[in-house]
């Protein structure tokens, strides 16, 4: 910290330490002034964290005539101490004596507008904005418009940009006179040599329209948008975009087509592909601003040009629209134009050469078969589907499976499965392993729409499949998966279709299934209740107790933690605890452990009669060749051949 200030303010009120020897009132901004001054940039920042503490201590007097001057006139810090600053003196009204006193926070938040850090001005811009409805409208015109004409005529841009932000927070609360004076001074930023501030003017030209009287936007803003829409700088014109949309939407209708539409025309065929971008981004926003005639003789073949832009990045930004733009269309033409003008488009896009691009016409296209029924589904969409539920991106992939339900609710899963079922199950069996986990993800909401007899038929051995896949996320996620298949269709279902095939895997040559038939009965044994976990599953737990694989009898000693809640307490008295014994007894370190915690639980809950929290050691996975330790600790195996982690 330094500054002509600085020291006399120290002296002045006694600051230094032994001025805070004298007067213990003055020990915090003691505190902070040595803080401000330390070299440490954490302690520095730490302190203008505490300025409310400092200011409370203070008084609102004080504050006013010491601190902010202080801060004012000697702080020249790093910009995360100043962005600090920023921050906390938009919330320092109450602090310095409430709104009669607000004008005191301006001139430090003046400077901080000034500094060359971007996110230091903005912050301070902001708290300028936040602290303005605080002023009284003549404290306004005496204290913060002309705080606002000093930055908009400052020699250095970073003033004028800031500037720029502060328009429209005083324009609606001054007398006539001085709206005259702030209109002329927006006009001038807008035709400012530094593109940095015509930018700046850009981006709040809407925001200004806003506030002004409807003549004044004719006469004033049209001209500033038409300007800087066909300004040199493309930041400048794109930022132009943004606001034609929201003057677009202050103007009557039959003002629109002379005064705002051939502007917007000619940014939707600009040279730059930036511009262009901003349209087809804002373009949905621009369909609802215009209404439906001009979007019906000027948006649809201006949307058409951006569908095949030769452009990846605005061909992307507009096929995200595709799905918003056909539903906002005029309801008497919507099928007419969509089916003439936009779908030849759509069919191109799939084929598109940029994976963005087709991933974001897939995540939209599926809900335009609620838009064009049942037929035009499946004559014209149902085969762009299928193209993309083939497409090598798996993003394109993931983006349709995610979206099935749109179009089961317009065609019928009958339909749906005939045509686009296949395509699941190729998916369902994909080299990459995060394309088949989402097929697993959505395969309980499949399930619900195709009925049991169907699932039965074509998706039950797949789901078994996955169950014995070679990445243990796949398992994991498979075994999630049973448990809500059987929340669809039922405990009698589970016990005549799913429980054979997961306990016959307890016999399988690899440990690592045998492991997942433990996980599969922790998660069913919830669903499927006491009758059948008792019945079915807990004889074949007892038996994978001898495993001669250690990482599985400590899977044993879990699992019969986990079903215990399920139960009776003479099954738990007679039949897992002198299980649990004969495993706190086991030559491997692991086993013993997580047996012992498994008595210790049963001990505390009285055998398990409630329902018991598992203990969650660290799981280390390989994703490559599935391998899971579960591991409380590091530790070489007893046995390491019996852990060895490739598939067998």
């Amino acid at each position: 910290a330094s500054g002509a200030q600085g020291p006399a303010l120290v002296e002045g009120v006694g600051l230094g330490m032994a001025g805070a020897d004298s007067d213990d009132s003055l020990y915090p901004i003691a505190v902070l002034i040595d803080e401000l001054r330390n070299e440490d940039v954490q302690l520095r920042l730490n302190s203008i964290k505490k300025l409310s503490t400092i200011a409370l201590a203070l008084g609102v007097e004080r504050t006013r005539t010491e601190l902010l001057p202080f801060l004012t006139d000697t702080i020249y810090d790093e910009d995360e101490v100043l962005l600090a600053l920023a921050e906390q003196l938009g919330n320092f009204t109450m602090l310095v004596g409430g709104p009669e006193y607000v004008h005191c926070l301006l001139p430090p938040l003046e400077s901080l507008a000034t500094v060359e850090e971007t996110v230091v001005r903005d912050k301070a811009v902001e708290s300028l904005r936040k602290i303005s409805h605080e002023h009284s409208p003549v404290d306004l015109e005496v204290h913060f418009e002309p705080l606002v004409k000093r930055l908009a005529s400052g020699d250095w841009f970073t003033s004028r940009t800031s500037a720029c932000g502060l328009f429209s927070v005083c324009y609606p609360r001054v007398s006539s006179t001085v709206k005259a004076e702030i209109r002329q001074h927006f006009r001038t930023l807008c035709s400012d040599d530094t593109p940095m501030v015509r930018r700046a003017a850009a981006s709040k030209l809407g925001e200004f329209a806003k506030v002004l009287e409807l003549e004044y936007v004719k006469s004033d803003i049209i001209s500033l948008f038409t300007a800087l829409a066909s300004d040199e700088q493309d930041s400048v014109r794109l930022l132009a975009v943004e606001a034609g949309v929201s003057i677009a939407t202050l103007l009557p209708q039959e003002d629109l087509e002379t005064l705002v539409m051939p502007t917007l025309r000619q940014a939707a065929e600009d040279k730059s592909w930036r511009v262009r971008y901003m349209v087809a981004d804002k373009f949905s926003d621009l369909q609802k601003a215009v209404g439906p005639e001009i979007t019906k003789n000027d948006l649809v073949p201006a949307f058409q040009n951006l569908l095949k832009d030769c452009e990846a990045e605005v061909r992307a930004a507009a096929a995200n629209k595709v799905k918003e733009f056909c539903e906002n269309l005029p309801e008497d033409s919507r099928e007419t134009i969509i089916m003439t003008h936009i779908l030849p488009c759509v069919k191109e896009l799939v084929s598109d050469t940029n994976q963005h691009v087709k991933s974001a016409l897939a995540s939209v296209i599926m809900g335009l078969s609620t838009i064009l029924g049942k037929d035009n589904t499946v004559e014209h969409l149902l085969p762009l589907f299928l193209a993309q539920l083939k497409d090598e991106c798996p993003e394109v992939r993931l983006n349709i499976i995610s979206n099935l339900d749109c179009v089961n609710e317009v065609i019928g899963i009958r339909q749906l499965s005939q045509s686009l079922l296949p395509a699941i199950v190729e998916l369902a069996e994909d080299a990459k392993w995060r394309v088949r986990l989402a097929i697993i993800e959505y395969m309980p909401l499949l399930a619900g729409q195709l009925g049991v007899e169907f699932f039965d038929e074509k998706l039950n051995s797949l789901c078994m499949a996955w169950l014995v896949d070679h990445v243990y996320a796949i398992r994991e996620a498979a075994t999630c998966n049973l448990m809500k298949l059987v929340e669809k269709f039922g405990a009698e279902w589970a016990q005549n279709t799913i429980v054979p095939k997961v306990l016959g895997m307890a016999n399988d040559p690899n440990y690592l299934h045998r492991m997942t038939t433990l996980f599969c009965i922790n998660a069913l044994s919830e669903v499927c209740g006491q009758e059948i976990t008792t019945k079915h599953m807990l004889p074949v737990v007892f038996k994978m107790s001898n495993d001669q694989v250690a990482n599985v009898r400590f899977n044993v000693a879990k699992s019969l933690q986990k079903i215990g809640p399920v139960l009776d307490s003479n099954c738990l008295q007679t039949e897992v605890k002198p299980v649990l014994e004969k495993l706190a007894s086991d030559q491997d370190m692991d086993v013993k452990y997580f047996a012992q915690e498994a008595i210790s639980v049963e001990h505390k809950l009285r055998f398990l009669l409630k329902p018991l929290q598992s203990v969650s050691p660290i799981m280390s996975v390989d994703r490559n060749h599935g391998f899971e330790s579960n591991k409380t600790y590091n530790k070489t195996k007893l046995n390491p051949a019996a852990r060895d982690d490739t598939l067998m």
